[in-house]
């Protein structure tokens, strides 16, 4: 296990949390958005914290992959096979909206595989740890880690994923706030008719992926365009926990650093 790397993960997403959150609640700030060329915003924040993580993961032996970063072309990328996968502010539009549902993303992946995850949410203070020998872990109430601290000491103020049973009997099915597509409502409805109970829990970013990690929610079905920086720190954090992300259509895990960067529709259970 890379504790080191994984530490260095763990800093490099608290900072640009608070690199992030100096921007959300700066009442003079507008926030600096632009377009992407896909029509998808871009801030001052996801900037700030995209130079912030890769001031830390520069330091590693490893190439990263950075939703805000340059793409190398497929034809250095298929060389890599050891690389971080990061997206510096998943949720740019909740950002935007101020509703506190967005997160900081940050993976190793090994062989197409994620292996390491953080997750940070800033708003929360909570943070998700994960390495695939270790497990899965949540930490709150947390902003700052010390210079000396040990992943040993971060981890004892930890709870294992997943949390334990919940109270009710309900299927719980974590939904999109942004994107809730047609095919997940009828995901939606075919539960109905095999649980007496199902509850719709609608949540941003990555935190739909937290959400069944930590055993609150039973499926997160995403029928809807995602990138792999979407979805490769919370895919590490649910495979430790015993969970995987499936393809909709294959029903393998997805795999990551391909050719084509989209995600295909998946089931996160």
């Amino acid at each position: 296990m890379d504790r080191e790397y994984l530490l260095c993960a763990v800093r490099a997403a608290l900072l640009a949390g608070a690199d992030i959150m100096g921007v959300y609640n700066d009442p003079a700030s507008d926030f600096g958005i632009e377009r992407k060329a896909d029509h998808s915003p871009l801030t001052v924040a996801d900037k700030k914290a995209h130079e912030r993580i890769m001031s830390y993961l520069r330091t590693t032996p490893y190439p990263v992959l950075s939703e805000e970063g340059r793409h190398a072309a497929y034809e250095e990328r298929r060389a890599w096979e050891t690389l971080w996968v990061v997206d510096p502010l998943d949720g740019t539009k909740e950002f935007i909206k101020k509703n506190g549902e967005f997160t900081v993303n940050i993976a190793l992946v090994r062989s197409g595989v994620p292996v390491m995850g953080v997750i940070y949410v800033p708003v929360k203070r909570e943070l998700y740890v994960a390495e695939e020998s270790l497990g899965a872990y949540k930490i709150e109430d947390i902003d700052a880690i010390a210079d000396d601290e040990t992943l040993d000491a971060l981890l004892a103020r930890a709870r294992k994923l997943p949390l334990g049973q919940r109270a009710d009997d309900a299927f719980v099915v974590v939904a999109s706030r942004s994107h809730l597509s047609p095919e997940t409502s009828l995901f939606i409805e075919d539960k109905r008719k095999t649980y007496r109970r199902v509850e719709v829990i609608s949540s941003g970013s990555s935190l739909k992926i937290c959400l069944v990690a930590e055993g609150a929610a039973d499926a997160y079905p995403r029928f809807a365009p995602t990138m792999e920086w979407d979805t490769a720190a919370g895919h590490a954090i649910v495979r430790a926990a015993g969970k995987d992300i499936y393809s909709a259509e294959t029903g393998k895990a997805l795999t990551y650093n391909k050719e084509d960067l989209l995600n295909p529709w998946f089931l996160v259970e």
